[in-house]
């Protein structure tokens, strides 16, 4: 499939297949990708409101900052946690105050710096936090932006205790919301999402670092929040009638599939 870049730069990608882990590429990978998120309109990296779009994600991501605290905490008592992609920290400053100790990666300047005005001091990279150990780790849709997954998953397999808790989101091409719009469907992203997940192949690849997959959640309001831009990027329009409609149509098929558009996946370090 080829998809374009619908937010900067209107340049066509490809996405191939990896092997037999029904896991998608994106090529080929820009030099400068840093770049390709260099907008305005690039939403995790903003604590703006601005825009029909951005309020509806905006009154989601406080909805959804509980229900995250809460699945973790069904799993694990408050203890430390790690943010990778922690954007302008909401999510960490919202486990703070539910008594965790919290720590967060940014590579994003822009971000770093509205999560200061909060107090919060996240780090660039990762490797700032080399030799600590942490309860929990968690990837809100940022795995699909890692050029080396594997690398990542090691290393972060490195930071976690033993029984600790590695939180992974990520969108599934699998869904009934990415079948219909195919290469319009919002959550391709190319080239900021360089990997695309089926739920098959996300498994494979952890089951390699022998992390073992104990809970899966579905993210209901992504697939209505993608259908909203997929519309956009089809036909201009947001058409959030329609992208109601189809956000419905996923879920309701997801019940009886479970290929949500998006999966939040609680794998366990063994």
């Amino acid at each position: 499939m080829e998809c374009r870049d619908f937010l900067v730069s209107g340049e066509k990608f490809k996405l191939v297949p990896v092997d037999d882990f029904e896991i998608l590429k994106t090529i080929p990978v820009p030099q400068n990708l840093a770049s390709y998120y260099e907008s305005e309109n690039y939403i995790s990296h903003t604590d703006s409101t601005k825009g029909f779009t951005n309020k509806v994600y905006y009154l989601v991501k406080k909805h959804m900052l509980d229900q995250k605290l809460n699945w973790i905490e069904t799993l694990k008592s408050p203890g430390k946690l790690l943010d990778v992609g922690a954007g302008t920290g909401e999510f960490i400053l919202h486990a703070k105050n539910r008594g965790w100790q919290v720590n967060g990666v940014e590579p994003n300047k822009s971000a770093r710096n509205l999560a200061l005005l909060k107090n919060l001091d996240l780090k660039k990279e990762l490797s700032g936090y080399e030799g600590e150990k942490f309860d929990v780790i968690c990837l809100w849709h940022v795995l699909e932006h890692i050029p080396d997954p594997e690398n990542e998953i090691s290393r972060l397999k490195d930071l976690l205790n033993k029984g600790g808790i590695l939180v992974i989101a990520v969108p599934n091409y699998k869904s009934y919301d990415a079948k219909y719009y195919k290469e319009f469907w919002a959550a391709y992203d190319v080239p900021r999402h360089l990997w695309h997940f089926s739920q098959k192949g996300i498994k494979k690849l952890l089951s390699r670092f022998d992390f073992n997959l104990i809970q899966t959640r579905p993210l209901i309001f992504d697939a209505y929040y993608v259908s909203l831009l997929s519309e956009k990027n089809r036909t201009g329009s947001l058409n959030p009638v329609k992208a109601l409609f189809r956000g419905w149509k996923s879920n309701r098929q997801a019940k009886r599939t479970s290929e949500y558009s998006s999966l939040v996946y609680f794998f366990q370090n063994s």
